[in-house]
């Protein structure tokens, strides 16, 4: 009986737990186990991994093998586990040197002909090797450029399994080294930035302008409704360009979300600008807040994490895609349960919807051209929850402008100059809440809000109660309220806000309705 020791990353959400690979040769019929919790595509390793040793021209073990993945009660997903196998499978058999491969964890898929694919995740699993005190790792060369992306990782990037193998000190045949001369995948490659969308393209509209100012500020929530054709779709594209830039943690976290959501370029480095989502309104809960087969991969509203998930024309979208926004918007994260593990998902984004007053979209103003029935209106309205719509701070009209107005409307600000405002308000309010864990106005929870309030007037406070006792401000109203006066506020320079700022606030939150 021989043993081969190595070890691998199994990632449930962007958590990441190093895994021991153990390969154990026994006398008996020939035969290959994986055991260890391992999922479908995983169980399938035993041929990726035979067929890979075969074209290395190395004779495959003709015995009982056990592969084992330590610890067993730990679920484990995915192709990324193959070349760890194979590596262990080798050792065992004294193909080559265990000690050199025991001290290395090995993240790859491995094609038939023993080349070695790029797989998704890279940048958590190696950031958590290297926290868990295991620094060197040998990762696919589609995925190296990701892999270095993590301090303190001594990477190695393998093209083929024979390459690995020949390091490792195996005898490889002529033929066997002539393969991994070949290609494994293209290289990954540096895209183009594209052209940022500027805000100055939006003729008029100065109160929907505002809004998207304030939000942008504070990372509060918005609703622009009005009828088609207005700039609710062009406003909320040109919302990620008003945003900072990510800070160095931001951005190590967004990209680790995109690299196991499979949609991170690595030729680009790390994720630095804010992410912008906008679904189609036939997407499904699984795609908007994650999920799948298995341990549940990231949605839309995780890629969107610390950027802008935009829901454009929202009545739309199914309730049950609504609703599942819930938790997130109140807690910056998802929590999916499944059959075979909970993965956690950071989700704090700012929400965006987008909405006509009724399905033909004529019922502004007088809604004389309106074609719905009352009964149509009404249960186009009504998808969208009383619930959803307590949580989000801002809700502003998009008119329609007459073609006079247009052409008498001054060039907007460009998204350079308006950025360049948010940036001072959001450093205001990060000395604001430097003792906290929470950047934006947005963010801030109501207790902590309502019991940090002794810089603001009296007056205003008492204010905030009266909308309260009259019924135009739920408590959760009166709390997204004073968010939108303290950014406001931020915006204008004052160290609080005052009963100017808190009627914009009310203005603002108003715009839908009860608030």
């Amino acid at each position: 009986m021989s043993l081969g020791r190595t070890h691998a990353v199994a990632l449930v959400g962007l958590q990441g737990a190093v895994i021991e690979v153990e390969a154990q040769l026994a006398q008996g019929l020939p035969a290959f186990r994986i055991v260890g919790l391992p999922d479908v595509s995983l169980g399938e390793a035993r041929e990726r991994v035979r067929a890979a040793v075969s074209s290395c021209d190395v004779a495959f073990p003709m015995k009982r093998l056990t592969v084992g993945l330590t610890p067993a009660e730990l679920p484990k997903a995915g192709s990324a586990f193959d070349l760890a196998i194979a590596v262990a499978v080798l050792a065992a058999d004294g193909k080559i040197r265990g000690e050199r491969a025991v001290e290395r964890v090995h993240l790859g898929e491995l094609g038939l002909d023993g080349r070695v694919h790029p797989v998704r995740g890279v940048l958590p699993a190696v950031a958590a090797a290297v926290a868990a005190g295991r620094c060197a790792v040998v990762v696919p060369v589609g995925n190296e450029s990701e892999a270095r992306l993590v301090p303190g990782a001594e990477v190695t990037a393998v093209a083929h399994l024979a390459e690995l193998a020949m390091a490792y000190g195996a005898q490889i045949k002529p033929q066997a080294l002539d393969r991994i001369a070949e290609p494994a995948i293209p290289p990954q490659r540096r895209t183009a930035a594209t052209e940022p969308l500027d805000l100055s393209d939006v003729l008029g509209q100065e109160q929907a302008r505002l809004a998207l100012e304030i939000a942008a500020a504070g990372g509060h929530h918005l609703l622009l409704h009005g009828p088609p054709g207005t700039g609710k779709t062009m406003l909320a594209a040109r919302l990620p360009g008003l945003l900072p830039d990510l800070s160095e943690a931001e951005a190590v976290e967004v990209t680790s979300v995109h690299s196991v959501a499979g949609t991170f370029e690595a030729g680009n480095g790390l994720v630095r600008r804010p992410p912008f989502e906008d679904p189609h309104h036939t997407a499904t809960p699984a795609s908007v807040v994650g999920g799948g087969s298995g341990l549940p991969r990231p949605g839309a509203a995780s890629r969107a994490h610390r950027g802008v998930l935009f829901l454009d024309e929202a009545p739309e979208f199914s309730p049950r895609v609504l609703e599942t926004l819930r938790q997130p918007l109140e807690q910056g994260e998802l929590v999916l349960h499944r059959a075979r593990g909970t993965a956690r998902y950071p989700a704090r984004f700012q929400l965006v919807l987008a909405a006509n007053p009724c399905p033909c979209g004529r019922a502004s103003g007088k809604g004389v051209d309106c074609v719905c029935t009352p009964i149509a209106r009404r249960r186009y309205l009504s998808r969208l929850s009383g619930p959803l719509l307590d949580r989000i701070d801002i809700r502003v009209e998009v008119p329609e402008l007459r073609a006079g107005a247009l052409r008498a409307a001054p060039a907007g600000e460009s998204s350079a100059v308006v950025a360049a405002r948010v940036g001072t308000a959001r450093q205001a309010a990060a000395e604001r809440l430097r003792s906290t864990p929470w950047y934006v106005n947005g963010e801030v929870p109501g207790p902590w809000l309502r019991d940090h309030t002794h810089r603001v007037e009296p007056r205003l406070t008492g204010q905030l109660d009266q909308l309260r006792d009259t019924g135009r401000l739920t408590l959760r109203g009166v709390d997204r309220v004073l968010k939108i006066a303290w950014t406001v506020s931020d915006l204008a320079g004052r160290d609080a806000p005052n009963l100017g700022d808190l009627a914009a606030a009310v203005t603002l939150r108003a715009g839908g309705g009860r608030g």
